[in-house]
């Protein structure tokens, strides 16, 4: 079921509103009967690759290679190669 206050209402009870979004809900506030904002929890920081692929590993999705890694490396270049594929592309 949606939470929704009224402006007035959720700054006369802010912290309540507060108690419910650190609870993991979503508040909707409306002014005149139209909802004009949200209030959500805030989403966790983005992970580092590393720690994506070690969570990956260890819920079993992903095994790792046993060779060294190796930095990447730019593929070789061809001089206009996307400006023939976008003229064949509209052509």
């Amino acid at each position: 079921m949606p939470i929704t206050y009224s402006a007035y209402e959720a700054k006369a009870r802010f912290s309540e509103v507060l108690r419910q979004v650190r609870a993991g809900k979503t508040v909707t506030v409306s002014y005149r009967g139209e909802p004009v904002a949200e209030i959500r929890p805030v989403q966790p920081p983005p992970v580092t690759i590393e720690r994506r692929l070690d969570e990956l590993e260890r819920r079993g999705v992903l095994v790792r290679s046993d060779e060294p890694r190796r930095p990447l490396r730019a593929v070789e270049r061809w001089p206009g190669a996307l400006d023939r594929f976008l003229a064949e592309r509209d052509g």
